[in-house]
C-alpha cells in the first residue's frame, strides 16, 4: 500500500487578515453546496486513486475549517473513510483560529476523530495582533490552547510570525516564552513574507509600512532556533520545531516528496510526478464538480530535472538529503557534480554529512534559499 496524504481546503473565513494570500472568502453562501461538491469530488477521485493506497494523514486547512459545525466536518471524514483506506493511526489535523471556537466545539472535534490541532496564534503581543488585523487577543489565544488541551488534544501546534514591523528581539522572545509555557508540542515559526495582492503588500508599496532588512530577520531567526532548541523542541524543517515524536506527519509527506491528494477550492495534488490544481472560485469549483466530478484548472507533468530540483529543495529544507534514496531516484551523477560545493558547506558549518544523508545545520537553514540557488 502506497502511503498518501490527504488535504481538505475549507475556504470559509470570518475575517481576511492583511498578510494572507490563501484562498478564503468571508461569506456564508454556498456552505451546503460546497459540502455536496466536496463529497462528490472525494468519490470521483477514489475510483482512480483508492486502490493500493493508504491514507496516513488528513489535514483540514483553509480558510478557517473550525468555523464549520462538527456534523459538517464529520460528513467529510465519513466520506473519506467510505471511499479510501485510512490507516488506523491516521494523523487528522484541523486548523483553527483563537476567537472562533469554544471549548465545547473543541470536544466535539476530538470526538469525531481529529487528533491534532493547529492554532493560528501568530503573536501574543496585543499591538502585533492589531497590526496583523487578527480578531483575537493574547488572552483568547492562551485560552484556546488550554481549551484544546483540556478537550483531549495532546498534539497541539501553534503558528507564530516574526520580523513584524517594529518587532524588537525582546518582543519576539516574549512571544516564544509565552508559547513554551503552554501545553504545546509543535511550533511553526514563519518570517513575515510579502505576498502579491495582499493588503500588507499595498501598505508597503504605499510607504505606510516599513519592514526590517534581511540581516535583522536572520538575527531573529537564529534566536528562534537557539531558544526553542534549549526548550526541548527539535528543528526538523526550516520553520518547524517539535517535541520528540510530534513531527507533523502531513507536512513531512510534502517535504519528503510523497504523494498527496487534495480536495476543495484551490487545492493542489501531486501523484506519480504529476501535479494538478483546482479552480479557486467557490462558485466555479461547485459548478465544475457538479458537471464533471472534478474541478481541475490545470496540471503539469514534471520532467526529471524538475523532480530532482524539487526533491533537493524539499530535502534540504527539512530532514536532509538521503543519499541512497536520491541515487535510486536520480542516479549518482548530480551528487558527484555537486561534491565540491557540499564540501564547502560542510567545511563552513552550513551542512553536516554522514553515511546516510547531507543535512543543513542551523547556520545553513538561515541561508537555505541562497544555498538552494547555488545548487539548482
Amino acid at each position: 500500500m502506497k502511503q498518501t496524504a490527504l488535504y481538505i481546503h475549507i475556504p470559509f473565513c470570518k475575517h481576511k487578515c492583511i498578510y494572507c494570500d490563501f484562498y478564503s472568502i468571508i461569506t456564508t453562501d454556498n456552505i451546503k453546496p460546497f459540502l455536496s461538491a466536496l463529497k462528490k469530488e472525494i468519490e470521483t477521485y477514489s475510483k482512480e486513486f483508492s486502490k493500493d493506497r493508504i491514507i496516513t494523514s488528513i489535514f483540514f486547512g483553509g480558510g478557517t475549517p473550525s468555523l464549520m459545525d462538527a456534523d459538517y466536518l464529520n460528513e467529510i471524514l465519513n466520506q473519506i473513510n467510505k471511499f479510501f483506506t485510512v490507516a488506523d493511526d491516521v494523523e487528522t489535523t484541523i486548523e483553527t483560529n483563537p476567537g472562533t471556537i469554544s471549548f465545547e466545539k473543541l470536544k466535539e472535534f476530538k470526538n469525531i476523530g481529529f487528533n491534532r490541532i493547529s492554532i493560528g496564534v501568530q503573536s501574543f503581543n496585543e499591538d502585533e495582533l492589531k497590526f496583523l488585523t487578527r480578531i483575537h487577543s493574547k488572552d483568547a489565544a492562551v485560552k484556546t490552547v488550554e481549551d484544546a488541551n483540556n478537550a483531549g488534544f495532546k498534539n497541539i501546534s501553534i503558528d507564530l510570525i516574526f520580523n513584524l514591523p517594529k518587532q524588537t528581539k525582546e518582543i519576539w522572545i516574549n512571544n516564544l516564552k509565552q508559547a513554551v509555557s503552554l501545553p504545546i508540542t509543535h511550533v511553526s515559526a514563519y518570517s513575515l513574507i510579502l505576498e502579491r495582492g495582499t493588503i500588507l503588500n499595498k501598505m508597503v508599496l504605499d510607504g505606510k509600512v516599513t519592514l526590517h532588512d534581511s540581516d535583522y530577520d536572520a538575527g531573529l531567526y537564529s534566536s528562534t532556533i537557539d531558544f526553542l532548541t534549549r526548550q526541548g523542541f527539535k528543528q526538523y524543517e526550516v520553520s518547524n520545531f517539535c517535541k520528540d515524536g510530534f513531527e507533523c506527519r502531513h507536512n513531512n509527506a510534502y517535504w519528503h516528496y510523497q504523494d498527496y491528494l487534495s480536495f476543495g477550492t484551490a487545492a493542489h495534488s501531486f501523484v506519480n510526478g504529476k501535479r494538478w490544481w483546482n479552480f479557486s472560485s467557490l462558485k466555479k469549483y461547485i459548478s465544475e464538480i457538479n458537471n464533471y466530478g472534478s474541478a481541475v484548472r490545470n496540471y503539469e507533468v514534471l520532467t526529471k530535472e524538475q523532480k530532482l530540483n524539487e526533491y533537493v529543495m524539499l530535502s534540504l529544507r527539512s530532514s536532509g538529503l538521503k543519499k541512497n534514496e536520491f541515487r535510486e531516484k536520480f542516479g549518482g551523477e548530480w551528487l558527484k557534480e555537486k561534491e565540491g560545493y557540499f564540501s564547502k558547506l560542510i567545511e563552513n558549518n552550513f551542512a553536516e554529512n554522514n553515511s546516510q544523508s547531507i543535512k543543513l545545520t542551523k547556520h545553513g537553514y538561515a541561508v537555505c534559499d541562497e544555498i538552494l540557488k547555488n545548487l539548482l
